[in-house]
């Protein structure tokens, strides 16, 4: 665990679903936290400085901290590790996605995009951290809330995992506490919002007339038959090496959370 740790913390995607429960879990166990990002992080819980990683040509802001958590999009990270590492970071956390499996073989170019996206800024992140000495670790997240993982139990993870030699250098696959079936994740946010589902079959050959006409509006262009048929596709994840490793132990999935989000 981080109680009591020396050095501070970056967090990028402060404002963020994952970013807006870590601060104040590091905040409660004393760990200085230099939020960064374009939006003000509001609270006391850590200092806010402006940083868009959109922009290459600009710096991290001139103050230090020995780790850095990245909540924002993997994609962003390339091209900012060295300059983390000149404002004393040796320790980096950042977050992936179960998507660079589950989607590889996906027909629409927008998901192979970003597949190919995550890929490529995961290897960035192990090579360019093993060349300035930096520990890594990437957290691969399958759905988050609404989803299956409780974004807190993704903020937590990175708490525990902060200081654990045995995390370095390694990747995991971070999966919720109970594997259902889609029709049963559906069932039980009905069930907690008070209402009856209602499941009415539809054939796949009415589902791939239906994308192609969706598709015809710009907004839509996106949209495959594949992200169908993922929803009756086996997509469990083990998440036991992180359980093993740091104590990572997800709670089951709770709609009534949601509400917490908004």
């Amino acid at each position: 665990m981080a109680t009591g740790r020396q050095g501070g913390v970056f967090v990028t995607g402060a404002t963020s679903t994952i970013g807006s429960l870590l601060l104040p879990l590091l905040h409660e166990r004393g760990v200085a936290v230099q939020a960064l990002g374009r939006n003000p992080v509001a609270g006391e819980n850590c200092a806010w400085h402006f940083l868009d990683l959109a922009d290459k040509a600009s710096d991290v802001p001139a103050v230090q901290a020995d780790a850095l958590i990245h909540t924002a999009s993997l994609w962003l990270l390339p091209g900012w590790l060295e300059k983390f590492h000149a404002r004393g970071v040796r320790r980096v956390i950042a977050f992936s996605s179960t998507s660079r499996f589950t989607k590889l073989a996906s027909a629409s170019p927008y998901e192979l995009e970003v597949v190919n996206k995550l890929i490529a800024a995961e290897e960035h992140l192990a090579t360019e951290c093993e060349r300035l000495g930096m520990a890594w670790t990437i957290f691969r997240p399958t759905l988050i809330y609404g989803g299956a993982v409780n974004a807190r139990d993704l903020a937590l993870a990175c708490v525990q995992s902060l200081d654990v030699p045995a995390s370095f250098n390694k990747a995991y696959n971070l999966s919720g506490g109970e594997t259902l079936a889609y029709v049963d994740m559906v069932r039980r946010i009905f069930e907690t919002l008070g209402r009856k589902p209602v499941f009415i079959p539809v054939p796949i050959w009415a589902f791939r007339v239906a994308v192609r006409l969706a598709r015809l509006h710009p907004r839509f262009s996106h949209l495959t038959a594949d992200m169908a048929l993922r929803m009756q596709a086996d997509l469990v994840f083990d998440h036991q090496d992180a359980t093993r490793d740091f104590g990572y132990r997800p709670g089951r999935f709770d709609p009534a959370y949601l509400t917490t989000l908004r």
